[in-house]
Formats: C-alpha cells, structure tokens, sequence
C-alpha cells in the first residue's frame, strides 16, 4: 500500500479534482483505491454526491475514539472508497495540537490500513493551509503528489512546498517523504502563458513533473455538482482522457523496474 498526501497550500489549483478523478481512473484500471478527505469543507466527499453525511469522518480516529476501518464509505464505482469529511474537522485541528504526538496522530490513525493491506493507494486530500492536517498528511504520506496550475506563480508555490516538505523530513517526522510527482492542471492549449510555465516548472523539476497535463474544462467543473467523477460525467472528453492517461503513467511510476522495462514500448 503507497500512502499519497495530494497536496498544494494554495486553493483552486486543480487538488480535489485530482484526487477524485485520478482515483476514479486508477479504480477503473483495477487498483482498489481510498480517498481520505482531509479538508473541512468536505469538497471530496461532496464530489461522490455524500455531502448528507454525518459522523462519518476522520475526525473520530484522529482522537482515538474510533478506528479509520469504521469510517471507510464505497463509491458508486467498484474499487474506489472514501474516509468522508465534515465541519468537525476543523475542530480536531485544534484538539490534535494539544496532544504530545501532534504531527504523528494520522501515520499512527492509518496503521490498521498497512496491516490488512485491502489498498493498493491511499490518497490523502489535503486542505489548502500550512495547518495541522496537512502536517500530519506529509508526516503519513509515503510521497507527495502536486497539482500546479498552469500560472505565473506556479514555480513559487513550488518552493513553498520543497521547503515544506525538507521541514518535515528534517524534524524527524518523516524522513522517507518526497516530492514525487507534479501535475500540471488548468492547462489552456490557446495561450503562450500554459506553454511557458509547463516549461519552466519541467526545466526545474524534471522528471518529478508528469507528463500528462490536465487541461482546463468546463465539465471538470460541472462533474461535481452531479456527485460524479469526469469518468461517469464526460467519460469521453477531454478531461477524462487526461486522467486516464495520468492514471496510466501513475501505475507505471509506482511498478517495479522489472515489471517497467516490461511495459516499455518497444524502441
């Protein structure tokens, strides 16, 4: 199981959306994938139509009163779960601080996932702040994985996040974590602007940039509010396509060398 904090301290870049539709794509290819909705204003679990959900959040496990297994929800589409989240998670923000094991209580509230390995990813939907629950996302999370917007600042948000995330190894927190892979979201084929800044961020990051790039979509947007994933929305678009294509070289970063040299396309 590879634990996955999908996150980005600046809002409307494209995180949720990622996490939701990635995960659908990777459910379609046969990966059992669960969502853990880590933000407050529950945009994940709005986005699966569970937004009449009650008492059915991480905010209980965080606090010991109750294990993560209890609080795991199935989607509308076979292979993909999701942990829901609500308003009391923003008061475990402030009861979590308070505790001595503050920056470890979700690696320690995900053991029992590690132990009965029913997951192959578990995508952690972070909220887009510097607070507690990012912090304990990167402190759980194997990797990171960013969504950049294809804009003028996306190279400063990424500074932010490498200093973040070398912060968090140096404190001793989680030294395995790295920034393993930047996606690039809200990408407009029209304009010099995208063109520019996909070349940049892939000038200073190389390889840790995907080269699948999500495009920008109306349907992206509308897809929600129908509590469906772009698959069961707008499955042959052009936003779908893309996030089948970003599942696919997901699968492929996260195979063993053995089984990528087999994937290969012959040269």
């Amino acid at each position: 199981m590879r634990i996955v904090a999908i996150a980005n301290q600046k809002g409307g870049v494209g995180k949720t959306t990622t996490a939701v539709n990635l995960g659908a794509a990777l459910a379609e290819l046969g990966r059992r994938v669960l969502i853990i909705d880590l933000d407050p204003q529950a945009n994940a679990t709005s986005s699966f139509g569970l937004q009449g959900v009650e008492d059915i959040s991480l905010y209980e496990p965080l606090l010991g009163g109750a294990l993560v297994t209890e609080k795991i929800f199935p989607t509308q589409r076979e292979g993909l779960f999701i942990v829901p989240a609500d308003l009391d998670l923003a008061g475990a923000e402030v009861e979590i601080a308070r505790m001595p094991n503050h920056l470890t209580r979700l690696a320690e509230t995900l053991k029992p996932l590690q132990e009965d390995e029913t997951f192959d990813f578990v995508f952690l939907d972070c909220p887009p702040s510097l607070g507690i629950l990012m912090s304990n996302a990167l402190a759980a999370a194997d990797e990171l994985l960013t969504p950049i917007q294809c804009e003028y600042f996306a190279l400063e948000g990424l500074v932010k996040i490498v200093r973040l995330v070398e912060q968090v190894r140096d404190s001793g927190a989680n030294k395995r974590l790295e920034l393993a892979g930047i996606v690039m979201t809200m990408f407009d084929g029209r304009t010099n602007l995208s063109e520019q800044v996909v070349a940049e961020v892939r000038q200073h990051f190389g390889e840790r940039v995907y080269e699948t790039v999500i495009p920008r979509s109306v349907r992206l947007s509308e897809a929600p509010s129908f509590g469906k994933s772009i698959l069961e929305y707008a499955p042959s678009g052009a936003a779908a396509q893309a996030y089948r294509a970003l599942a696919r070289e997901f699968i492929q970063r996260h195979s063993p060398p053995a089984a990528r040299a087999l994937e290969a396309p012959e040269q």
